[in-house]
């Protein structure tokens, strides 16, 4: 027969053992599960250059770098999400077809973008399907969509019929996109996609091209309110980047460096979180500087801490 003693640590072991048990289950406040102990957790980036980070070098070579909104998003939630695992998939140049298709983005080559199964979504089903099980991929964020209509504009004009159809491929290939990402993952896998920053803002500073900057940004709204529509309908998150650089603050001024007089707050912004401003050979470039990842990664982590 065990004595008092024993039966007291007996009794502790065992309660301690369903803690552990209950606590490798128990969905979190935002219902995932949590993972067992020790065990790794991904968070899946996807996209264009944005999603690796890509800034111009010191020659203005636009280079991969590890200071990306995913480099940064992955350090914001490593500390929530203990294990945690940055896959980065994105490749410069990468538009909405070629994520789909794996064909017509020039740059992929030179960047040695040579994903698995022949196309980035096509990897990232493979991926997403190869861990299915219940919170094993904590995240994954999307950009794309931006290259189809970033050539759109030339200097301080715009080829509106072109903008029309980089919308009509969204339109069309985003939800689609979208669609197969869900079906590839886990159910309740959380997903985020962004909206766009103006980097075309930068055309503000230059003599007689104000209008031409502002009309712009107002292509920039509408193509972002598409998008953040899109993204909903698919049942992924919205990070409003749009917003968390002040995109269409042009009522408001701010004081910047190198101009005469005051520039409105979103040009001010465009030019300390991008290239856009930067002299040359290093600008203008559309990317984000470390700061503006920074931003973009601040966006996704608010996202992914909304309530649904």
């Amino acid at each position: 027969m065990l004595s008092p003693r024993a039966i007291v640590a007996a009794s502790a072991a065992v309660v301690a053992v369903s803690a552990a048990v209950v606590l490798s289950v128990v969905p979190t406040a935002g219902g995932k599960a949590h993972a067992r102990a020790g065990v790794t957790r991904y968070y899946l980036s996807l996209g264009d250059s944005l999603a690796q980070g890509m800034q111009p070098d010191t020659a203005g070579i636009t280079r991969n770098t590890n200071q990306g909104y995913a480099d940064q998003l992955h350090a914001l939630e490593n500390r929530k999400i203990p294990r945690l695992k940055l896959v980065k998939l994105g490749c410069g140049g990468e538009t909405t077809s070629s994520f789909l298709t794996g064909r017509g983005n020039p740059d992929a080559l030179i960047l040695g973008c040579t994903p698995r199964g022949g196309s980035q979504l096509a990897a990232a089903e493979r991926f997403l399907q190869a861990h299915r099980r219940r919170g094993q991929v904590a995240l994954v964020t999307l950009d794309i969509g931006s290259n189809d209509i970033v050539g759109c504009v030339h200097g301080p004009s715009v080829d509106e019929p072109c903008v029309i159809r980089g919308l009509e491929r969204a339109d069309k290939n985003l939800p689609m996109i979208m669609r197969r990402l869900r079906r590839a993952a886990a159910r309740g896998t959380p997903m985020a996609a962004m909206t766009l920053y103006d980097p075309f803002l930068q055309l503000y500073l230059q003599p007689g091209d104000q209008q031409e900057a502002l009309t712009i940004n107002g292509y920039a709204k509408i193509i972002n309110k598409t998008l953040a529509h899109l993204y909903r309908e698919a049942k992924f998150r919205v990070a409003h980047v749009d917003e968390a650089f002040k995109t269409y603050d042009t009522t408001h001024t701010a004081t910047l460096a190198g101009q005469p007089g005051p520039v409105p707050v979103a040009v001010a912004e465009v030019c300390r979180l991008t290239w856009m401003c930067a002299p040359a050979p290093v600008g203008p470039n559309i990317h984000a500087n470390e700061a503006g990842y920074g931003v973009i990664a601040a966006a996704f982590a608010r996202a992914f801490a909304a309530k649904r």
